[in-house]
């Protein structure tokens, strides 16, 4: 599923104008998907509901006229009230008030004392005010309105939970879909930014977004996500092919199912790849655990755990599937000397993952900044990075010493870091998966420019680096060289946890084992750990939910995403 900038809504919906779609037969289609979201069982409940459409300028406000003209057609009560708005010539407007739908003006109502008594009487409220045009500070009436509408429904939330109404308009009170009233925004919540995520302080939060024909950037960014509540995109009959230029996509269970390995019937261990995880330290023992135990629970045939030797009593005691490989270490930190049996080695896997739980001692740093320049491939020591397009070097029994498919992760990242330019030096495409501030050092900048614009920064990063970048975090950003770009649609408190990233990177060097492409390895990988997390969550709870939970769902993931 595309997911669009603003600009490339608006040419989409005029190309599908252009091509017999009209702008009418879309908001007619539009209104009458948010009328058949209201109706819901689930949503509405039970008995005579009472629907208030707030209704502003624009295309946003006619599709807020079809839904109640939809919704009263279905003998459902409801009450207009209309912002600034130019009625001359609605005819959407005029099949309301055919229908004798109660319409109150804001013009009428300079107190705002009506739109009080109508919102502490609607059961849903229909925010049809200012659709995704949205770029400017929202002031004057439409301001009053909006402000007047989210102080009074907070204040009447918090008066029904036997609580001292406290009026916070600038913080978004979070409702669940059982919050009331309910509320339904039409396309995207009033005020929020639909390419940057931003929101105007007088944004209603939804229980239930309604958006059109494709889900837009913004919604997916923070803090606007928090406002969508649950997000539906309606099919209004744009062509999807409209969009086939679009290179942002939203992950879906039939996007992951199509990129799983199979599972053959006649298939053993050798089927399905060898994974090696260099990993850990004295006091990051659980990050190598988790890595490699993830790789396992993927499907990874064989995953070996490479670390230091003096870890292995600890690691083999909770890792019955793995097999080990010690490496040479000073007090638990994996020395320089450890290429040596890693070069002897590394061949004979289909990837590699490096990072989780290395630490930052000066002797590890320089370990991995050596391992991933190769220099463990050229016969004489060399010192620093081998120059781009040199060689493979042969080994001894004349066979090529190449470096696998890799995932970096965590203190691989940071070592990484450390040295300029150290992208033009790296082989790949590989998997790169830092989170926000690993991303900042990488770049050179501060986590707040990161944040500003994720999917910006994670599809520039990919491009220039020429590597898959996984932007980890609340809807993680996956993004190629070329540009192709998804995002991960899982945001779960529950992930953010000490090891939760070790999972992940573990998981997607699993899938790279298999035979997945570096960048299709990093989007399944991304998509089951977030679809682990969902269920964990949904079994323990969000608080207290640990990064081992999730190595047990990971199978469940697969399964579902199988079905």
């Amino acid at each position: 599923m595309k997911v669009v900038t603003t600009e490339e809504m608006r040419r989409i919906e005029k190309a599908a104008d252009a091509g017999g779609l009209s702008f009418a037969t879309m908001m007619e289609n539009a209104g009458r998907a948010v009328a058949e979201a209201c109706q819901r069982g689930q949503r509405m409940g039970s008995g005579d509901r009472r629907i208030l459409v707030l209704v502003g300028p624009g295309n946003n406000g006619g599709d807020g006229l079809v839904a109640a003209r939809y919704l009263h057609d279905a003998g459902t009560q409801v009450q207009l009230y209309i912002g600034k708005r130019r009625l001359e010539d609605d005819d959407n407007y005029a099949l309301t008030q055919e229908r004798g739908i109660v319409t109150i003006r804001a013009k009428d109502d300079p107190n705002l004392e009506s739109l009080k008594e109508l919102l502490h009487e609607a059961d849903v409220i229909v925010d049809a005010f200012l659709g995704t045009g949205v770029s400017k500070p929202i002031e004057g009436p439409l301001k009053d309105v909006l402000e007047t509408a989210k102080e009074e429904i907070e204040k009447r939330r918090k008066e029904e939970k036997g609580q001292e109404p406290l009026v916070s308009p600038s913080s978004p009170p979070s409702p669940s879909l059982t919050s009331s009233p309910l509320i339904v925004a039409v396309d995207v919540p009033s005020g929020l930014n639909c390419d940057s995520g931003a929101v105007d302080p007088v944004t209603l939060p939804a229980n239930l977004t309604v958006t059109f024909g494709f889900p837009k950037v913004g919604q997916f960014l923070f803090p606007g996500a928090e406002y969508l509540g649950e997000l539906l995109v309606a099919d209004i009959d744009i062509p999807p092919s409209l969009a086939d230029d679009v290179s942002v996509e939203l992950a879906t269970p039939q996007m992951v199912s199509e990129l799983l390995p199979k599972r053959p019937l006649g298939a053993h261990k050798g089927t399905f790849g060898k994974a090696l995880v260099v990993a850990g330290s004295v006091n990051y023992t659980g990050a190598a655990y988790l890595a490699s135990a993830a790789a396992t629970r993927v499907g990874a045939g064989l995953v070996t755990l490479a670390l230091a030797a003096n870890l292995h009593p600890i690691l083999a005691s909770k890792l019955s599937e793995v097999t080990f490989l010690l490496l040479p270490h000073d007090m638990g930190a994996i020395v320089p000397e450890a290429m040596k049996i890693l070069s002897e080695r590394v061949s004979d896997y289909n990837a590699l993952l490096l990072g989780p739980g290395l630490g930052r001692d000066e002797k590890t740093i320089e370990f991995v900044q050596q391992f991933l320049s190769r220099e463990w491939r050229s016969r004489r020591p060399r010192v620093g990075f081998l120059a781009t397009g040199e060689e493979e070097a042969v080994g001894k029994e004349g066979k090529k010493k190449v470096l696998p498919l890799s995932v970096i992760d965590a203190d691989g990242l940071n070592a990484l870091a450390d040295r300029p330019n150290w992208w033009k030096y790296l082989g790949g495409p590989n998997v790169l998966t830092p989170h926000p501030g690993e991303m900042a050092r990488l770049v050179g900048c501060g986590v707040g420019e990161v944040e500003a614009d994720r999917i910006g920064a994670a599809r520039e990063m990919a491009k220039r680096w020429k590597q898959v970048v996984t932007l980890k975090g609340a809807h993680t950003v996956v993004a190629a060289p070329d540009g192709q770009t998804v995002i991960i649609p899982f945001a779960n408190p529950g992930l953010s946890t000490a090891g939760s990233g070790d999972v992940l990177a573990g998981a997607i060097v699993g899938f790279l084992a298999q035979g997945l492409p570096p960048f299709a390895a990093a989007v399944a990988g991304a998509y089951l750990h977030g679809l682990a997390g969902d269920l964990a969550r949904d079994e323990i709870g969000a608080a207290g939910m640990v990064a081992g939970d999730l190595l047990p769902m990971l199978p469940q993931a697969i399964a579902l995403v199988s079905q």
